[in-house]
């Protein structure tokens, strides 16, 4: 990737310009940095992925004043239902099952690779989250 050339996705700043200015350092807001983004994944698509062996998939979800969290693979009759509030479904690596996710994540390939593992992809009812926790 030529690190010197000029992104839309950054607003019109090269990798080189963001990584000295932005990163690590100051946010940065790029309204429609990806014009015309459509989402890459539909729902049903994400939970079917969720069910599959290999993917590696976690639900959240809010109880009273705990949390609970389940690992994957999930059937989607195993899901609470679209309408209960304060769960999440967290799906990693969805870039190495979907080749829209894929070059979406190959347009941040400036990014050290030690930052940039895996996309990952949550849906949440509302209230949903992931309470509190540590990235890695």
């Amino acid at each position: 990737m030529d690190t010197q050339h000029p992104l839309p996705l950054l607003g019109g700043m090269s990798p080189a310009q963001f990584m000295r200015r932005h990163w690590q350092k100051k946010p940065l807001l790029v309204r429609q940095a990806v014009p015309e983004f459509a989402p890459p994944v539909l729902r049903a698509d994400l939970f079917a992925l969720a069910g599959q062996e290999g993917v590696e998939s976690r639900l959240v979800q809010q109880i009273n004043d705990g949390w609970k969290l389940r690992h994957g693979p999930f059937q989607r009759r195993s899901l609470p239902g679209l309408q209960t509030p304060r769960w999440t479904l967290l799906v990693q690596g969805v870039d190495l099952h979907n080749d829209r996710i894929h070059a979406l994540m190959n347009q941040f390939r400036f990014v050290p690779d030690a930052r940039l593992d895996d996309l990952m992809i949550s849906y949440a009812t509302d209230g949903g989250g992931v309470g509190p926790h540590f990235d890695s």
